[in-house]
């Protein structure tokens, strides 16, 4: 009767190469994960400049209409209960937005392609 040959302890060993290998694999997936991230955050900024852009003229439009007068400035909007925590920046360039006087609205930011 033969018994079943076991393995010692050097041959159960991972090698240097092989850690390497593994290594070198977990490192080409990290770069791609993190290469996608970086790229997937200038449209979600782009998205919430949007966002925000309408939602402060959502707010302009019914200033106006509670009021009967159109607005004169932002902070006309802000005193009111439209955004308690204050009006939001732009999330690409991180300035305050600003009331166009001729149109009425807030406009984008000069970096805007699609908005």
């Amino acid at each position: 009767m033969s018994y079943p040959r076991t393995k010692n302890r050097a041959n159960s060993a991972f090698s240097l190469l092989e850690l390497l290998a593994v290594v070198t694999v977990i490192g080409i997936i990290a770069s791609l994960i993190v290469s996608r991230i970086a790229m997937s955050l200038d449209p979600a900024s782009e998205n919430t400049c949007y966002h925000n852009r309408v939602q402060i003229n959502s707010a302009l439009e019914r200033f106006g209409v509670t009021t009967g007068t159109p607005a004169t400035a932002l902070s006309d909007i802000d005193t009111m209960d439209y955004f308690p925590e204050g009006l939001p920046t732009c999330e690409v360039t991180g300035a305050a937005y600003a009331l166009n006087t001729t149109t009425n609205r807030v406009e984008g930011h000069t970096n805007s392609s699609n908005h």
